[in-house]
Formats: structure tokens, C-alpha cells, sequence
């Protein structure tokens, strides 16, 4: 059993050292969407290789651990959970470099004034406090907290449904900023999707804590 416990810890261990990087990501993009900055998303976009080696790393460590222990209960859960957290981590990895690459090919930053009326950063801003309360509801093993992630995702989607027609009322306006317009919109649609995959972590954790499936059929139906 020590081993078994030994191995879930490096399990854990290498999971956390996975979302402190997808973190950095989401947060050198914030500074890179904010400023235009196209040195920065260059390199957000440069580290995607590495997150993709952590991809690998923990899936085979997975791998490894059933072969050798067979887990049941908990621990077979746990497991699980490592396994689907980590899916979502290397998607969380995929959406920053996608929304890294939109802010390479900007020529000036966003109009403060369609960032605003879309409430692109605030969006921002709530994606990354999600991300970093769902990391803390893993290493407290705290479900309450895991709960309360789900509930904040309510908020980017709220502006995600609103955010085509404030687009469409600001380039009836401005004709002649619809690139800037369009990049502007496939990032929060990036970030309605950091929230969806946030989601999905933090069901991980309720799932593996109390053995409970947790459904968002609500949020899906509004999707589709």
C-alpha cells in the first residue's frame, strides 16, 4: 500500500507541475492580449511542445500504475481522474496557443473601447481565477470548492452568448476594424471553452472525492 501511495503522490506531483505551466500560458496570454504583444504569444506558443511532453508523461505513468497495482475504489478512481485532468490540461494548452496565435498576426492591440463593451478581460480574468481555484480544489481534495468552479462558469458563458451582437453593433460603427473584430471574438470563444474544460476538472475532483458523476446537461443543451 505505501508504494501505491507513493505512486499516486508522483502522479499528483506531475499533474500540478503540468497546470503551473498551462497557467503561465493563460497568463503570459492575458499580458500578450492586453499589450499585442507578438513576442510573447511566439513564446506562449513555443511551449506548447512542452506541455504536449507532459501530456505524454502522465498518461504513460497512468498506464504504468494500472499494470502494476490494479486499483479499485479510490485509488482506481483517482487514476481515472488523473487521466481525464490531464486531457483537459493539454485542451486548456491548445485553446492558449490557438488564442496566442490570433494576437501573432495583430498589427496594434485591441480598441479599449470594443475590449470593454465585450468584457473580453473580465472574461479573462474569471477564466484564470477558475483555473487556479480548481488547482487549489485538487491539492485540498476540497469537492465544496470544486462546486463552486462549476458554478463560475455560468458568468463567462453569460458573456460569451452576449458578446456576437455587441461585435456586430460595434462594427456597424466601425467597418473598418472587422479583422480586429472577428480575432477579438474567436478568443472569447477560446475562453468560453477554458471554462467548459475548467468545468470538467473540477467534476474530476467531485468524482474521485465522493464517487459522484457529475452532469451539466443545462450547459451543453446551450452549446449545441
Amino acid at each position: 500500500m505505501q508504494h501505491i501511495d507513493e505512486e499516486l503522490n508522483r502522479l499528483r506531483e506531475k499533474l500540478l507541475e503540468m497546470w503551473d505551466l498551462v497557467d503561465h500560458q493563460l497568463a503570459s496570454g492575458r499580458e500578450a492580449v492586453m499589450n499585442a504583444d507578438q513576442e510573447l504569444a511566439e513564446r506562449i506558443i513555443k511551449l506548447e511542445r512542452k506541455v504536449n511532453n507532459y501530456d505524454i508523461k502522465i498518461d504513460r505513468m497512468c498506464e504504468n500504475f494500472f499494470a502494476l497495482y490494479t486499483p479499485v475504489a479510490v485509488d482506481l478512481r483517482t487514476v481515472l481522474a488523473v487521466l481525464k485532468i490531464n486531457s483537459n490540461l493539454e485542451r486548456i494548452g491548445d485553446t492558449a496557443e490557438s488564442m496566442a496565435h490570433f494576437v501573432s498576426k495583430l498589427e496594434r492591440p485591441f480598441d479599449p473601447e470594443l475590449v470593454e463593451l465585450t468584457s473580453m478581460m473580465v472574461m479573462y480574468d474569471q477564466a484564470i481565477a477558475m483555473f487556479r481555484e480548481c488547482r487549489a480544489a485538487l491539492v485540498q481534495d476540497d469537492t465544496k470548492l470544486a462546486k463552486q468552479v462549476i458554478k463560475l462558469d455560468k458568468a463567462l458563458n453569460k458573456i460569451y452568448r452576449k458578446s456576437d451582437q455587441v461585435i456586430t453593433k460595434y462594427l456597424q460603427a466601425n467597418p473598418d476594424r472587422i479583422q480586429e473584430s472577428l480575432a477579438l471574438f474567436s478568443i472569447i470563444k477560446k475562453l468560453e471553452r477554458v471554462g467548459d474544460q475548467v468545468s470538467n476538472m473540477a467534476e474530476e475532483i467531485i468524482f474521485y472525492r465522493e464517487a459522484k458523476i457529475v452532469k451539466h446537461k443545462g450547459k451543453k443543451k446551450k452549446k449545441d
